[in-house]
């Protein structure tokens, strides 16, 4: 079990300083442009395919940390460059972690390669879960998947929202109701292969901010897929239904959702996100407020200033600290017991949209136009409070968490 520090070692910070150099020299530069265009950077997801950054490989190699470090580590620097861009990067790990987390060894080395394509022929995933009437309420969830014995297929019909890359990607993974009695218990998840019939894009979604990364409605009309598309397979699946019912029967509903578990493991890796936006706009806040003079000095010299920098920093470093913290607990099996991974999305979420808005206050004028991208970074910041579960859901986690209560 690696000891818990503060301090990254040399392997760490070279891959850090590789990512800092992308996200410095490849998405920066282009970040304004791909903003204004709403449209995903396919050149720019080539270029971190051919660094070896949009490849599963990495990200395992950071999963794998046996410090925890490495994916909050990654997440930070590559949405320091900038929010919309990195999504659309690191977006395809979505749907290749629920086929990691779900599917056999032949399933996960079958698709995932197909996720990602190569350097020469890029290819997207989409994670398929929320629906127009099931966000946070995942028990409220209609898509159904029905199987049919006679052909070994699963006959998929609902509309998905909220996925990023929906509709666009090479491969979906759609979640779906199979036993509708055991509410958020009787779901599984399917592989849609690619230009499978009955698969369309909806509404493709005109957003406030990370508009670099493309998100659509999802919708699946009688989509036929193979029985070996179901993740983990059906006698798995048969197993658990079972097991569900019986809990079901003998009161059961107090059992704490394994789905809410994994959930509250992967969050950390969202306050990252968080995290890089707002050191971004801090940084750009702290160069502003040096150079710019008013009344014969640097702004800085005047408390009103001085004083906001010092809360954002103090936030941002507090904020990094709560996810480094979650991250560390969750690679080395330590129980969440006081839902420490919703603590460091919601504080990091909550630090990034304050922070953002600090760097706008601090730059005036300036910071309201798009010449500086203060304006675009809180843009960005407004989705870390949205997805992955809202502030107020990130809430009602660890007050639950706390008061014994059962996480549904």
């Amino acid at each position: 079990m690696a000891e818990f520090t503060l301090e990254l070692n040399d392997d760490q910070k070279q891959v850090r300083d590789w990512l800092h150099g992308f996200a410095a020299d490849v998405i920066r530069p282009a970040a304004s442009e791909w903003d204004e265009r709403e449209e995903t950077p396919w050149p720019i997801i080539q270029e971190a395919a051919k660094v070896g950054i949009y490849s599963l490989d990495f990200y395992a190699q950071q999963f794998f940390d046996p410090t925890g470090l490495g994916i909050p580590m990654a997440m930070e620097e590559l949405f320091w460059g900038d929010a919309g861009i990195a999504l659309s990067i690191v977006g395809t790990g979505l749907a290749a972690v629920g086929v990691l987390a779900n599917g056999t060894e032949e399933q996960i080395g079958t698709w995932i390669p197909q996720m990602y394509g190569d350097a020469d022929d890029v290819k997207v995933a989409a994670f398929c879960s929320s629906e127009p009437d099931a966000g946070s309420d995942v028990a409220s969830m209609r898509t159904r998947a029905v199987y049919d014995q006679a052909k070994d297929e699963w006959v998929l019909n609902g509309t998905k929202t909220w996925a990023t890359n929906g509709g666009i990607a090479n491969v979906h993974v759609v979640v779906a109701v199979v036993d509708p009695e055991l509410g958020s218990k009787g779901h599984a998840s399917f592989i849609v292969p690619p230009d499978t019939p009955g698969l369309s894009q909806g509404q493709k979604f005109k957003k406030h901010g990370i508009r670099a990364s493309h998100t659509a409605e999802v919708v699946l009309e009688d989509v036929r897929v193979p029985g070996h598309c179901l993740l983990g397979g059906k006698e798995k699946l048969d197993q658990r239904l079972a097991r569900a019912r019986e809990r079901a029967a003998s009161g059961g509903e107090r059992v704490k959702n394994a789905a809410m578990a994994t959930f509250e493991a992967s969050r950390p890796a969202v306050g990252a996100m968080a995290v890089g936006t707002a050191r971004a706009a801090y940084e750009v806040a702290l160069d502003y407020a040096k150079t710019r003079t008013q009344f014969g000095r640097p702004i800085i010299d005047n408390q009103g200033v001085a004083f906001q920098l010092a809360d954002m920093r103090t936030r941002i470093d507090a904020a990094r600290l709560l996810v480094w913290r979650a991250s560390w607990m969750a690679t080395t099996g330590k129980p969440f017991e006081s839902a420490e991974g919703s603590m460091s999305k919601l504080y990091a979420s909550e630090t990034a949209k304050k922070v953002t808005a600090q760097a706008i206050q601090i730059l005036g004028g300036n910071g309201f136009t798009r010449e500086y991208p203060v304006e675009r970074m809180h843009r960005d910041a407004a989705i870390y409070t949205i997805f992955e579960g809202t502030s107020e859901i990130q809430r009602l986690v660890i007050a639950r968490t706390l008061s014994g209560m059962p996480i549904r």
